[in-house]
């Protein structure tokens, strides 16, 4: 009969009883500083033991009286085509684990399930990896909320949503990921209803569930919803004061968005081509309350730090009238001693506000994936293949490149597979990485041209990605 998991073994170099955090513990400071009693070696000793303890684990725990388990619940989805659970096995087991998410993604949006035999291992992934949770929770369907009711590695389910359609009786019942979701889906078919629902229930949610629900008011974010976000600044979490001072930061008309242009107007002088600022001596009560935060990271200055959300929470249209002048200029005006705090101000604030004419403007400056992700989808194209083809290979082209929408068009595809084409000569061992995003955010449809452009082996290696793809996408659809 095995151990109780909750019983140190002993051993039969010492018969010493320790508990597994003491093991832990020893080996992270070393034998050394913290020798284990009576051991004549302590790191076979502790090799032992910790040998011990596994054995233990996997063998199980002392039976007990308890009541048959239930079975699972008949799923209400039907599972992905045989073809499609096949590849996903080869993904799970590391055949191009990269696609794993657009796998997932993809099957999660047609409403299926995965495979009742690959759950143990999707569940295991999903545990490492909480990109993919959302995708695992719709996918691993009601025996998947069964199996990680029994384990507790896998209670992560319960915070995502698990229905590809939220049922109405998951408000009241559902879980935290539930009630996410049916929030979310009342809100793109009636706002007004999804803020009259979250204003009966605000006083009984947790804060972290409120502010998990405030982030929902992005989508159908109108003027209807400023009393509301405006009643959440004075919340009692950092976190829900921040997100409804997000919102309100989008609506230009908003009471907090005019406080903040008060503030910009007494910080911020146009003179001549130069534009003067004087950062906020102090961060008072009320500007804690429209969510800047008072206490600055670590090596940041605290007049520094008040500047770059002061400048994030004001409505971008502000600067022109206040500056006289149009955004073109304002990003290329010299302004001493704090230039770097406003134009990191500015890039947080075009992010946050999604304004595509500052966004075209600060990339021209300094070209930053968050905002070539602010661009409409086909001028991120067009922005995005020129920067490949005028850029060197390095992290900032890799990074760039993560910021433009997938799956790539034409237009920016052909730009990189001639950048790989014209450094696989010259820089062979560089090329890799590009290679690499080229073959997974490309159109996969694409592939056709990547095998006519060139025989260079990464092109190839592209190719065969792009194939891969195609194929994975394809066996998804019955």
């Amino acid at each position: 009969m095995s151990t109780p998991a909750n019983t140190p073994p002993s051993t039969p170099a010492t018969g010493v009883a320790t508990s597994w955090e003491e093991l832990v513990s020893t080996a992270l400071v070393g034998t050394d500083r913290r020798p284990l009693p009576g051991a004549a070696d302590p790191a076979a000793e502790l090799l032992a033991q910790a040998a011990v303890h596994t054995v233990r684990a996997r063998a199980g725990r002392r039976p007990r009286p308890g009541e048959p388990l239930e079975p699972a619940p008949a799923e209400d989805r039907p599972a992905v085509p045989r073809a499609a659970g096949d590849r996903l096995a080869r993904i799970l087991g590391g055949e191009q684990g990269r696609l794993l998410t657009e796998w997932l993604r993809t099957a999660a949006g047609l409403g299926r399930r995965v495979p009742a035999h690959l759950l143990p291992d999707l569940l295991d992934h999903a545990a490492r990896d909480r990109s993919i949770r959302p995708y695992a929770a719709v996918l691993a369907g009601r025996r998947g909320r069964w199996l990680a009711r029994l384990n507790p590695a896998w209670d992560f389910l319960d915070q995502e949503a698990g229905a590809a359609r939220p049922r109405p009786e998951e408000w009241e019942l559902g879980t935290p990921g539930d009630r996410r979701a049916h929030l979310a889906a009342l809100r793109a078919a009636d706002p007004a209803a999804a803020r009259e629902l979250l204003a009966a229930a605000w006083e009984k949610e947790t804060p972290d569930d409120r502010a998990a629900f405030l982030a929902i008011f992005a989508d159908g974010l109108g003027p209807e919803d400023e009393p509301f976000l405006e009643a959440a600044l004075d919340d009692r979490r950092r976190e829900v004061r921040h997100q409804a001072a997000d919102l309100l930061t989008r609506l230009p008309d908003s009471r907090l968005a005019r406080r903040m242009a008060e503030r910009a107007a007494r910080c911020f002088t146009a003179a001549g081509r130069r534009i003067l600022v004087d950062p906020p001596e102090e961060c008072d009560a009320a500007m804690e309350r429209d969510g800047i935060r008072s206490r600055p990271p670590h090596g940041t200055g605290a007049r520094s730090w008040w500047l770059q959300q002061l400048v994030a929470r004001t409505p971008l249209q502000v600067w022109p009238a206040l500056l006289g002048r149009p955004p073109g200029e304002l990003v290329r005006a010299k302004i001493p001693d704090w230039e770097r705090e406003v134009t990191s101000g500015w890039v947080r604030a075009t992010v946050l506000q999604l304004d595509s004419e500052w966004a075209r403007e600060l990339f021209a400056r300094d070209p930053l994936a968050d905002l070539l992700a602010v661009l409409p989808r086909e001028e991120q194209e067009a922005v995005a293949a020129g920067f490949v083809r005028g850029h060197g290979l390095d992290g900032q082209l890799i990074m760039v490149l993560s910021g433009a929408a997938a799956p790539w068009g034409p237009a920016l595809t052909r730009a990189v597979l001639q950048k790989i084409i014209d450094l696989s000569g010259t820089q062979p061992w560089n090329v890799g990485e590009l290679a690499r995003l080229a073959g997974e955010r490309a159109d996969p449809a694409l592939h056709g041209l990547a095998e006519r452009l060139s025989l260079e082996p990464p092109i190839q290696e592209v190719a065969a990605l792009l194939r891969f793809r195609d194929d994975m996408l394809k066996e998804l659809i019955p």
